[in-house]
């Protein structure tokens, strides 16, 4: 498929200014003057279609309710056009100095006389408009006036405005008081929004003024709540914007747009299934690739779902030149190499642009120097590690511009980390059905949320840090709708403003790898597809992969890898299935019979005894239930079906089916399940994802294990055990 270029596409749109308007038609009426001489056109036909011309401008300017000094101002341009016309063809002069002279000064007057026509008549439309406004917010001044004194028997109190809302979704009247009703009564919302008969998703709202004795009222006439809002794509609607505008997410519900601040602050999105979720993550999307000065990544394990949309105008249509998504972690393995890329990437930063530190001890963002945003989806489905990771980047990314947008089923402690909710003061809940999950998320404000107030999909409350750094109290909105139609429109229209991440980020040792990477990501995600050769810059290079922990199946991207507790330790590689390029450093190479045999090395064997009740041992399949004695006549404390197991699953690459690792254990499924979850329990290991991995040839998601399962399982064995 060849690439389409999106630069090269003609606008075939009737754009024009008055002034090259009354241009075009000047320079239509000296074509015609000059064919017309040449093929003898009669001078009455000019006459006749610069009267119909007039005619047709008399009709529309009575549409459009002009003034009538501007309607016969444009019928004699129309005339004045005709009549030259006319005269050129009658004489023959229309390549005459003469003629061509007074063309040349009715087209200068024409367009002038256009400009200040349209000028006077936008004036005119405004003052129009505005003595419309007063006229409505005087009456309405008028009725709330009587409507207070009515329901609340006030006097002395004044309306001193009533201000319309965007979108006439509502209004905001300012009321000051009277001295001895300083405010209004605890029933006034009730009563407010009876006597105005407001529809349902309406609603009063009754705030403090600027100074004491003001009060504001404010009325939600439309339930904004209620509708479907698509996503602004016109435009004067993706003109270039910056990460410090915010990412918009949707409407208030009067009708302002809700936006959430990332450039100092971490984001967490949190929603039940079908509550539009994953349409407001794709929103929070489009908005940071609007932007010039933001470099997006995504973590999602389970098919990179986030990404597929934003990816296929430049991976399978061919349209967008480049990859909107700089890059895209479809498995634990790829997210473990993004995550310690952008963690090596943040040192590299604070010591690297230490000279661009003097104003302010965080850095500026900037095209050339852009925003790191990582969104993870499905965080549940992350590992331990992976977490861990998370938490470090969280955790020191900020003052060099990497924050993380986090996205889950729940705020609990069991889905999000407790770094990740403390760190991220922006929060987004979508629709949900108990309100102590909301209470969960937002810090102050919580309790007070009553989830009927966003009822509807795509509805949800957010809280964000404001100009002055201020967090507001959870409120309502309802997020735009973005349609993969739309997404693939917006890839091709942002395409040529991403940035790039600049040499200092990219020059650590994990970020070799950082090259190749589609080179690894899109068989996979695309598998036997046929990719447009918009990818061929990104994945003609030879493709690395990096060696894998024997132990723990997380790869190794750093000479000096850090295990699972945080402890550095020599490197352990396993060999690798594909063509691989590591990185130099102190490897030792293990296979799993060398691995089986560390593992029982790890306490002598007892001697040839006979043992007492003392020391004796009670055993069930695999697993040990009791053991007895001295630590030196104790057996190794990992069973050997969890040590079979890890090592066919290590062999395997790292993840294996439950039906494939019983096929090559010569168990039964069920069975081999039923012990291996016994083993897992009794040292309190759980398997993330509920279970599920993706591996074989199709990396289907289906019931199995992984290697850092097990090998977490290890550890706490040796470790219950004193080892």
């Amino acid at each position: 498929m060849a690439a389409k270029s999106a630069g090269s596409a003609l606008d075939w749109g009737w754009n024009h200014s008055p002034a090259t308007s009354a241009a075009l038609v000047a320079g239509g009426a000296y074509t015609v003057a000059t064919a017309g001489t040449v093929t003898g056109l009669p001078a009455s036909h000019a006459l006749l279609v610069a009267t119909a011309g007039a005619l047709a401008q008399v009709g529309a300017d009575l549409y459009q309710h002009r003034p009538t000094g501007h309607t016969a101002a444009r019928c004699a341009a129309w005339l004045t056009a005709g009549g030259w016309t006319a005269i050129v063809l009658e004489n023959h002069t229309a390549l005459t100095w003469g003629a061509a002279g007074w063309w040349a000064a009715g087209t200068a007057a024409g367009m002038t006389l256009a400009r200040g026509l349209v000028r006077a008549e936008a004036t005119a439309r405004t003052e129009r408009h505005q003595r419309k406004l007063q006229k409505w917010a005087n009456k309405q001044a008028g009725e709330w006036h009587e409507r207070l004194e009515r329901l609340f028997r006030l006097e002395g109190h004044q309306v001193d405005g009533v201000r319309p809302w965007k979108g006439d979704v509502g209004y905001t009247v300012l009321v000051t008081m009277p001295s001895n009703t300083p405010e209004l009564p605890a029933d006034a919302v009730r009563k407010l929004a009876v006597d105005l008969r407001l529809p349902k998703g309406g609603g009063i709202q009754i705030l403090d003024g600027d100074t004491y004795g003001q009060t504001l009222i404010r009325v939600t006439a439309v339930d904004v709540l209620a509708k479907v809002v698509d996503l602004p794509d016109g435009p004067e609607d993706t003109t270039v914007t910056s990460i410090y505008d915010g990412i918009p997410l949707g409407l208030k519900p009067d009708g302002e747009e809700a936006r959430i601040a990332v450039v100092d602050e971490c984001a967490l999105v949190v929603g039940q299934t079908g509550s539009g979720k994953t349409n407001t993550v794709n929103t929070a999307n489009a908005g940071a690739l609007r932007t010039d000065n933001t470099v997006v990544m995504h973590i999602d394990v389970t098919g990179a779902g986030i990404s597929l949309p934003w990816l296929h105008s430049w991976a399978v249509d061919g349209t967008a030149n480049m990859p909107l998504i700089d890059w895209t972690a479809d498995t634990i393995e790829e997210a473990h190499i993004l995550c310690d890329t952008v963690i090596a990437g943040i040192a590299a930063r604070k010591t690297g642009h230490q000279d661009l530190l003097t104003e302010d001890d965080k850095l500026t963002v900037t095209h050339d120097l852009p925003e790191v945003l990582v969104a993870v989806d499905e965080i549940a489905e992350l590992t331990p590690g992976l977490l861990r990771k998370l938490d470090t980047i969280v955790n020191t990314g900020r003052a060099v511009r990497v924050r993380v947008l986090i996205c889950g089923l729940r705020a609990t402690q069991d889905v999000i980390t407790a770094a990740m909710k403390k760190q991220s003061r922006v929060r987004v809940g979508m629709r949900v059905s108990d309100p102590e999950e909301l209470s969960h998320l937002f810090p102050t404000g919580g309790g007070r949320i009553n989830p009927k107030a966003a009822p509807y999909k795509g509805c949800g409350f957010y809280s964000s840090p404001d100009e002055d750094d201020v967090v507001s109290d959870p409120t309502a909105f309802k997020a735009y709708r973005i349609t993969p139609k739309q997404i693939r429109a917006l890839s091709v229209a942002y395409a040529d403003r991403r940035p790039q991440l600049e040499p200092v980020f990219l020059d650590t040792e994990p970020a070799l790898y950082y090259a190749s990477r589609w080179g690894r990501i899109l068989p996979r995600i695309y598998k036997a597809k046929q990719l447009a050769p918009t990818t061929t810059p990104y994945t003609g290079m030879d493709v690395l992969y990096p060696p894998v922990n024997e132990f723990t199946g997380i790869p190794i991207t750093s000479s000096t890898e850090d295990d699972e507790d945080g402890n550095a330790g020599p490197r352990v590689v396993a060999a690798s299935t594909a063509t691989t390029t590591a990185p130099a450093g102190p490897q030792v190479r293990v296979g799993s019979d060398l691995l089986t045999t560390m593992l029982n090395a790890a306490r002598p064997t007892p001697g040839p005894s006979s043992l007492d009740d003392s020391t004796g041992i009670q055993a069930d399949f695999g697993r040990v239930i009791q053991q007895a004695g001295t630590p030196q006549n104790r057996p190794n404390p990992v069973p050997q079906l969890l040590a079979d197991a890890h090592n066919a699953v290590v062999a395997a690459g790292g993840r294996m089916h439950t039906a494939d690792l019983a096929a090559l254990l010569e168990m039964e499924p069920l069975v081999l399940g039923a012990e291996l979850g016994k083993l897992l329990r009794e040292v309190n290991i759980e398997r993330p994802g509920k279970g599920t991995v993706r591996a074989g040839k199709d990396n289907e998601s289906k019931l199995g294990y992984t290697a850092e399962t097990f090998a977490a399982a290890i550890r706490a064995y040796n470790l219950r055990d004193g080892q």
